[in-house]
């Protein structure tokens, strides 16, 4: 799809939806309990799926960075990925501190089987139409998650979902903005939105699968499918709110969490990765 398309076929209604954020990328010496380590590798592993999930999202949105429809909306997916890029930060320190590795280790060093992100975050960026529903599915996930883990007896995850709730709630709600400008646009607009939410729904169901580890982590973690319901009810509130027709397609299998990336994830490993590899050590 051209940038042409991006911009043109949506109309005007959709253009004046943008709202800009900053850029609120957590920093290490934000985070509290700074010299906490894991208590054991299960924890590690959550921190580093979490953070896996922020990373590669936010890879994706970094995509339309000089593409967006336009110069507002540019800066807004750059700094809602800046934000991802923030937490994914702030978990990957957190796990990597249990096997003495750093974040930069995490994220640059590990091969695809090694990352433990959804499939829905590694799906190719498509048009705008589908950027934008699947920020609103994984927002309204994360933002659900993290306030859920505002409870969690695991001092540092419980301050990092703090920290990010806000920014996630607000990479929902921006979402939303588009999605009922959109929606009420032209019928283009509207048929590619319904598009987007199409092509992720089979990988809904993975966000909301628990997995065998979180038999470890109770008290620490909290189980996805506790959250499903109040996501169902939300999403399905939006869709009547602006007249859009829910898509009717079985969940497929994901094995993101087993470490069975998608046929997408080395693709995009290959260019974020390649820096770091070339230069194995460096700093800047």
């Amino acid at each position: 799809m051209t940038d042409v398309d991006n911009l043109e076929s949506f109309g005007d209604s959709a253009a004046s939806a943008t709202r800009v954020t900053p850029g609120f990328a957590l920093r290490p010496e934000d985070i509290a309990v700074a010299d906490a380590k894991p208590a054991n590798q299960a924890v590690a592993d959550y921190a580093m799926a979490l953070g896996d999930d922020a990373l590669i999202m936010g890879q994706r949105l970094s995509e339309w960075v000089s593409r967006a429809p336009e110069m507002e909306e540019d800066i807004a997916l750059a700094n809602v990925a800046l934000d991802l890029l923030g937490h994914a930060r702030s978990f990957l320190t957190y796990a990597g501190r249990f096997s003495d590795k750093t974040e930069d280790d995490l994220a640059y060093f590990r091969d695809e089987e090694e990352f433990r992100c959804l499939h829905i975050v590694q799906h190719p960026r498509g048009d705008f139409g589908r950027t934008i529903a699947r920020m609103y599915l994984f927002g309204l996930y994360q933002e659900l998650l993290y306030t859920a883990l505002l409870g969690s007896e695991d001092k540092m995850i419980a301050a990092i979902a703090e920290k990010s709730l806000k920014e996630v709630a607000y990479h929902r709600d921006h979402a939303e903005m588009w999605i009922q400008r959109l929606a009420g646009g032209t019928e283009e607009s509207k048929k590619r939105l319904e598009a987007g939410f199409a092509y992720d729904w089979p990988y809904v169901n993975e966000m909301f699968t628990d997995w065998d580890e979180l038999d470890q982590l109770e008290g620490v973690a909290v189980r996805p499918s506790t959250l499903r319901a109040e996501f169902d009810e939300r999403l399905n509130a939006l869709f009547d709110e602006n007249g859009l027709t829910a898509p009717q397609i079985p969940p497929s299998w994901g094995g993101g969490r087993k470490g069975e990336p998608s046929e997408y994830l080395g693709y995009i490993l290959a260019e974020m990765q390649s820096l770091a590899r070339k230069h194995p050590g460096a700093t800047w």
